[in-house]
C-alpha cells in the first residue's frame, strides 16, 4: 500500500512550493491537486489553475510523482489538454500521472455556459473523452470524430516521456465508468459515495468493498485481470476521520488495505475548511502511518 496526498492550489506559489517539497521530503508517493476552475467552499477563496501549478510543482521536486485528481470534460477538451499532459510529462520527467472522471455539477461545472448536464450526459461524453484522450497521448497524429469531441490531424509529437502514455486513474462508480476504468485505466478512484458526502463511518467501507467488486466485475467482462489495476481511495469525503490521530489512520489504512485498495489519498490540511487537520498529525501520519499497520 502506498500513500499520497492532494494539495489544494489555493497557495500562492511562493508559499505553495514549500508544500510541495515538503510532500516529497515527507515521502508520500504522489502529490496530486483538484483540476477545478474554482470548487465548493473555495469559491470566493484563491484558487489557481492546476495545470501550471503541477508544472511548477514539477519544477520544484525531483522523485515525488504529480497528477490531477481528477481532470474531466467539466471545462476540458482532450486535443488541449493531451497537448499541456504531454509537456507536464516532459517537464516532470515521466512523474505524471493523470486522473481523469466524468465530473460534477454545480457552479465550477457551468462557468462555460450551456446549462448543467445530467449524468446520462456526463457518461456519455466521458465514453467519448478518454478514448481520445488515450489516442491522442499514444500517437503522433490523431484523427477522430464524435458526438462531442473531434480532432484533426491533431499533432503530438514527441509524446509523453513514459510510454505508450502517462497513466490513467480513472474515477467511476456506475457501470459505464467501471467500463472505462478497465479498459483504459493503470488504476481506479474512488471517494466512497459520490451522492452521499455523509455516509456514515460504519458504513463507508462497505460502499467502497461494492466499488471495488464491480471494477473486478467489469475487468473480467473486458478479459482484464482485476489485479493490474492500481485502487486508489480518496479521503475527505465520508464519516470517516482518519486523520485525527495516528491510530486513526493506522485503523481506517488497515480497513481499506484489506479491501484491496493500493493507494490511500490523504488531504494536506487546509485550515478554516473542510479539510481542517492538525500539521503535526498529519506529518507523524505521513512518516509513520504505512510502518504501524501489520
Amino acid at each position: 500500500m502506498r500513500l499520497s496526498t492532494v494539495i489544494l492550489p489555493v497557495h500562492r506559489w511562493s508559499e505553495g512550493q514549500k508544500l510541495w517539497r515538503r510532500a516529497e521530503d515527507l515521502g508520500f508517493h504522489a502529490a496530486y491537486t483538484y483540476d477545478h476552475l474554482s470548487w465548493q467552499s473555495f469559491r470566493d477563496r484563491t484558487w489557481f489553475g492546476a495545470v501550471p501549478t503541477l508544472t511548477a510543482a514539477a519544477t520544484a521536486t525531483e522523485r515525488i510523482r504529480l497528477g490531477t485528481l481528477v481532470t474531466s470534460p467539466n471545462f476540458r477538451h482532450p486535443v488541449t489538454l493531451a497537448k499541456e499532459l504531454m509537456t507536464l510529462d516532459d517537464i516532470s520527467g515521466g512523474r505524471l500521472t493523470v486522473g481523469v472522471g466524468a465530473g460534477g455539477t454545480g457552479f465550477d461545472a457551468q462557468v462555460l455556459g450551456g446549462g448543467e448536464w445530467t449524468p446520462r450526459q456526463r457518461a456519455d461524453r466521458f465514453a467519448e473523452f478518454v478514448p481520445l484522450l488515450d489516442d491522442l497521448l499514444r500517437q503522433d497524429a490523431t484523427t477522430r470524430a464524435g458526438r462531442h469531441y473531434t480532432a484533426v490531424e491533431a499533432r503530438n509529437i514527441p509524446g509523453c516521456v513514459q510510454r505508450p502514455r502517462v497513466p490513467f486513474c480513472v474515477a467511476a462508480t456506475g457501470p459505464r465508468g467501471l467500463r472505462t476504468a478497465a479498459r483504459y485505466g493503470q488504476g481506479w478512484v474512488t471517494c466512497g459515495d459520490p451522492s452521499d458526502p455523509d455516509v456514515p463511518a460504519q458504513r463507508a467501507p462497505g460502499v467502497v468493498a461494492a466499488q471495488s467488486a464491480a471494477l473486478t466485475a467489469a475487468c473480467e467482462a473486458e478479459g482484464r485481470d482485476p489485479g493490474s489495476l492500481d485502487r486508489l481511495l480518496l479521503q475527505g469525503f465520508t464519516g470517516e476521520r482518519p486523520l485525527a490521530s495516528l491510530d486513526a489512520f493506522v485503523q481506517w489504512a488497515g480497513t481499506y488495505r484489506e479491501l484491496g485498495i493500493t493507494e490511500l489519498v490523504v488531504h494536506w490540511p487546509v485550515p478554516d475548511s473542510q479539510f481542517a487537520a492538525d500539521p503535526t498529525v498529519f506529518e507523524r501520519i505521513a512518516t509513520e502511518g504505512l510502518a504501524q499497520l501489520v
